[in-house]
C-alpha cells in the first residue's frame, strides 16, 4: 500500500508551482514512498535511553574570541568611497 497518493504529489507540486507532468507525478509518488518507507524503519530503532541533540556530533563553539581590534585608518577607508564628505561616507537619500 501506497503511503502516499498521486492527488498528493500532484497537489504538492501545486502549491510548490511546479508544473509536473502525468508521468512525473507517477514516478514521484514511487520515489517519495520509497523515502518514506526508509524513514518508517527509524521507529524501529531503540531510542528509549538515547538522549536527544541538536547535532549528530558533539561540537562546542568553534568561533574565534570576539575582541576589539584597531580597524582601517578613516583616510584609507574613505578613499574607497564613491563619495565622502566631513569624513563620512555619502550615500544617497532614501528618506525625503
Amino acid at each position: 500500500m501506497s503511503r502516499i497518493s498521486t492527488d498528493q504529489v500532484k497537489h504538492v507540486a501545486h502549491l510548490a508551482r511546479l508544473a509536473i507532468t502525468e508521468e512525473e507525478a507517477v514516478t514521484f509518488t514511487e520515489q517519495l514512498d520509497k523515502i518514506i518507507s526508509f524513514a518508517e524503519l527509524l521507529n524501529e530503532l531503540d531510542t528509549e535511553n538515547v538522549e536527544p541533540t541538536s547535532h549528530v556530533l558533539d561540537m562546542k563553539n568553534v568561533m574565534r574570541e570576539d575582541k576589539a581590534e584597531k580597524g582601517l585608518p578613516q583616510k584609507e577607508v574613505l578613499k574607497n568611497a564613491p563619495e565622502h564628505q566631513d569624513g563620512y561616507i555619502k550615500v544617497p537619500s532614501i528618506i525625503e
